[in-house]
Protein backbone atom coordinates (compact mmCIF):
# COMPACT_ATOMS: atom_id res chain seq x y z
CA UNK A 1 0.00 0.00 0.00
CA UNK A 2 2.65 2.00 0.32
CA UNK A 3 5.94 3.26 -1.87
CA UNK A 4 9.56 4.16 -0.51
CA UNK A 5 10.24 7.56 -1.46
CA UNK A 6 13.78 7.88 -2.52
CA UNK A 7 16.17 10.35 -1.07
CA UNK A 8 17.10 11.91 -4.68
CA UNK A 9 15.37 15.01 -5.95
CA UNK A 10 12.80 15.53 -8.85
CA UNK A 11 10.97 18.27 -9.60
CA UNK A 12 8.53 15.30 -10.60
CA UNK A 13 6.58 13.37 -8.07
CA UNK A 14 5.44 10.62 -9.45
CA UNK A 15 2.25 8.66 -8.81
CA UNK A 16 1.75 5.18 -8.22
CA UNK A 17 -1.66 3.35 -8.51
CA UNK A 18 -0.54 0.03 -7.95
CA UNK A 19 0.94 -0.28 -11.90
CA UNK A 20 3.82 1.77 -13.64
CA UNK A 21 3.56 5.14 -13.67
CA UNK A 22 2.47 7.08 -17.18
CA UNK A 23 4.19 10.75 -18.34
CA UNK A 24 0.85 12.08 -17.56
CA UNK A 25 0.52 11.63 -13.80
CA UNK A 26 3.13 13.79 -12.95
CA UNK A 27 3.49 16.71 -10.15
CA UNK A 28 5.14 19.72 -11.39
CA UNK A 29 6.99 21.03 -8.51
CA UNK A 30 9.08 24.37 -9.32
CA UNK A 31 12.00 25.41 -6.93
CA UNK A 32 11.38 28.54 -5.17
CA UNK A 33 13.47 31.38 -5.64
CA UNK A 34 15.68 31.37 -2.89
CA UNK A 35 18.50 32.15 -4.56
CA UNK A 36 18.57 35.70 -3.17
CA UNK A 37 19.25 33.86 0.62
CA UNK A 38 22.50 32.94 0.64
CA UNK A 39 22.01 28.91 2.11
CA UNK A 40 24.41 26.50 3.35
CA UNK A 41 25.48 23.22 2.09
CA UNK A 42 24.83 22.24 5.59
CA UNK A 43 22.31 24.02 6.26
CA UNK A 44 20.59 22.39 3.22
CA UNK A 45 21.77 18.83 4.04
CA UNK A 46 20.52 18.79 8.08
CA UNK A 47 16.75 20.50 6.37
CA UNK A 48 17.49 17.13 3.97
CA UNK A 49 17.07 15.29 7.24
CA UNK A 50 14.93 15.99 9.11
CA UNK A 51 12.42 16.15 6.07
CA UNK A 52 13.81 12.53 5.68
CA UNK A 53 12.92 11.76 9.32
CA UNK A 54 9.26 12.72 9.16
CA UNK A 55 9.22 10.58 5.71
CA UNK A 56 9.94 8.06 7.88
CA UNK A 57 7.45 8.75 10.49
CA UNK A 58 4.86 9.32 7.81
CA UNK A 59 6.21 5.16 6.63
CA UNK A 60 5.38 4.21 9.84
CA UNK A 61 2.24 5.82 10.71
CA UNK A 62 1.00 4.11 7.35
CA UNK A 63 1.71 0.68 8.37
CA UNK A 64 0.34 1.35 11.78
CA UNK A 65 -2.66 1.75 9.73
CA UNK A 66 -2.17 -1.26 7.58
CA UNK A 67 -2.17 -3.55 10.86
CA UNK A 68 -5.48 -1.69 12.27
CA UNK A 69 -7.01 -2.57 8.90
CA UNK A 70 -5.90 -5.75 9.85
CA UNK A 71 -7.30 -6.06 13.16
CA UNK A 72 -10.53 -5.06 12.03
CA UNK A 73 -11.28 -7.28 9.22
CA UNK A 74 -10.22 -10.21 11.63
CA UNK A 75 -12.72 -8.30 13.99
CA UNK A 76 -15.23 -8.36 11.92
CA UNK A 77 -14.93 -11.82 10.82
CA UNK A 78 -14.84 -12.73 14.40
CA UNK A 79 -18.18 -10.68 14.81
CA UNK A 80 -19.87 -12.21 11.61
CA UNK A 81 -18.76 -16.03 12.42
CA UNK A 82 -20.40 -15.52 15.80
CA UNK A 83 -23.67 -14.44 14.38
CA UNK A 84 -23.60 -17.45 11.75
CA UNK A 85 -22.93 -19.85 14.68
CA UNK A 86 -25.39 -18.58 17.03
CA UNK A 87 -28.43 -18.42 14.05
CA UNK A 88 -29.24 -15.57 15.68
CA UNK A 89 -29.53 -13.38 11.88
CA UNK A 90 -31.99 -15.85 10.63
CA UNK A 91 -34.50 -14.90 12.41
CA UNK A 92 -36.10 -11.52 11.12
CA UNK A 93 -35.86 -8.46 14.15
CA UNK A 94 -34.52 -5.22 14.30
CA UNK A 95 -31.34 -6.93 15.88
CA UNK A 96 -30.97 -8.88 12.88
CA UNK A 97 -31.73 -6.35 10.31
CA UNK A 98 -29.35 -3.92 12.41
CA UNK A 99 -26.67 -6.25 12.22
CA UNK A 100 -26.71 -6.91 8.56
CA UNK A 101 -27.05 -3.32 7.91
CA UNK A 102 -23.78 -2.72 10.18
CA UNK A 103 -21.85 -5.74 8.14
CA UNK A 104 -22.67 -3.69 5.25
CA UNK A 105 -21.19 -0.61 5.88
CA UNK A 106 -18.31 -2.01 7.79
CA UNK A 107 -17.03 -4.36 4.95
CA UNK A 108 -17.74 -1.39 2.78
CA UNK A 109 -15.67 1.14 4.39
CA UNK A 110 -13.06 -1.54 5.46
CA UNK A 111 -13.23 -2.23 1.47
CA UNK A 112 -12.58 1.11 0.67
CA UNK A 113 -9.88 1.42 3.11
CA UNK A 114 -7.86 -1.20 1.76
CA UNK A 115 -7.85 -0.42 -1.99
CA UNK A 116 -4.74 1.11 -3.04
CA UNK A 117 -4.24 4.67 -3.73
CA UNK A 118 -1.89 6.89 -5.28
CA UNK A 119 1.06 7.59 -3.70
CA UNK A 120 3.70 10.37 -4.53
CA UNK A 121 7.31 8.83 -4.81
CA UNK A 122 10.35 11.29 -5.57
CA UNK A 123 12.53 11.22 -7.97
CA UNK A 124 10.26 9.97 -11.07
CA UNK A 125 12.74 7.30 -12.09
CA UNK A 126 10.82 6.73 -16.00
CA UNK A 127 11.65 10.09 -17.05
CA UNK A 128 15.38 10.04 -18.19
CA UNK A 129 15.32 13.80 -19.47
CA UNK A 130 14.43 14.81 -15.53
CA UNK A 131 17.52 13.16 -14.51
CA UNK A 132 20.07 14.19 -16.78
CA UNK A 133 18.45 17.71 -16.22
CA UNK A 134 18.80 17.55 -12.32
CA UNK A 135 21.95 16.06 -12.15
CA UNK A 136 23.75 18.83 -14.30
CA UNK A 137 22.96 21.02 -10.90
CA UNK A 138 25.38 22.44 -8.76
CA UNK A 139 25.84 20.77 -5.02
CA UNK A 140 23.63 23.71 -3.28
CA UNK A 141 20.74 23.71 -6.03
CA UNK A 142 20.24 19.88 -6.16
CA UNK A 143 19.75 19.22 -2.57
CA UNK A 144 17.24 22.19 -2.47
CA UNK A 145 15.42 20.56 -4.87
CA UNK A 146 15.17 17.76 -3.23
CA UNK A 147 14.65 19.32 0.16
CA UNK A 148 11.15 20.58 -1.96
CA UNK A 149 10.44 17.29 -3.57
CA UNK A 150 10.55 15.89 -0.14
CA UNK A 151 8.17 18.35 1.45
CA UNK A 152 5.86 17.74 -1.41
CA UNK A 153 6.35 14.36 -1.42
CA UNK A 154 4.98 14.48 2.28
CA UNK A 155 2.38 16.74 1.66
CA UNK A 156 0.75 14.55 -0.75
CA UNK A 157 0.48 11.23 0.92
CA UNK A 158 -0.22 12.76 4.44
CA UNK A 159 -3.63 13.45 2.63
CA UNK A 160 -3.85 9.57 1.56
CA UNK A 161 -3.07 8.59 5.23
CA UNK A 162 -5.54 10.65 6.68
CA UNK A 163 -8.47 9.23 4.11
CA UNK A 164 -7.54 5.99 5.39
CA UNK A 165 -6.60 6.81 9.50
CA UNK A 166 -10.46 8.74 9.13
CA UNK A 167 -12.40 5.51 6.96
CA UNK A 168 -10.79 3.04 9.56
CA UNK A 169 -12.54 5.53 12.27
CA UNK A 170 -15.82 5.03 11.05
CA UNK A 171 -14.99 1.19 10.26
CA UNK A 172 -13.99 0.99 14.43
CA UNK A 173 -17.16 2.77 15.92
CA UNK A 174 -19.17 0.47 13.58
CA UNK A 175 -17.73 -2.37 14.80
CA UNK A 176 -18.16 -1.57 17.95
CA UNK A 177 -22.16 -0.72 17.20
CA UNK A 178 -22.65 -4.10 15.48
CA UNK A 179 -20.89 -6.35 18.58
CA UNK A 180 -22.96 -4.08 20.97
CA UNK A 181 -25.87 -4.86 18.87
CA UNK A 182 -24.87 -9.01 18.80
CA UNK A 183 -24.58 -8.62 22.45
CA UNK A 184 -27.98 -7.10 23.10
CA UNK A 185 -29.46 -9.78 20.87
CA UNK A 186 -28.00 -12.86 22.27
CA UNK A 187 -29.08 -11.69 25.80
CA UNK A 188 -32.62 -10.67 24.50
CA UNK A 189 -32.68 -14.24 23.63
CA UNK A 190 -31.00 -15.76 25.98
CA UNK A 191 -33.91 -14.01 29.08
CA UNK A 192 -36.75 -14.25 26.62
CA UNK A 193 -36.42 -18.47 25.97
CA UNK A 194 -34.38 -19.06 29.14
Amino acid sequence: MTSAVHPLASNDLSLNHAQPASPSSNLETAIPPLTAVSLSTTTLELAAQDVRRVLDIQREQNQILTTKLNILFVANGALLTTLSISHLASVLSLFSMVEVLGFLINFTLLIQAFLPRQTAVSPNLEDRRLLERYLGLGTGDYQLQMLVNLAETYHFNKQRLDDVSETLRFSAYVTWIVAVTILLHMMTVYFLFA
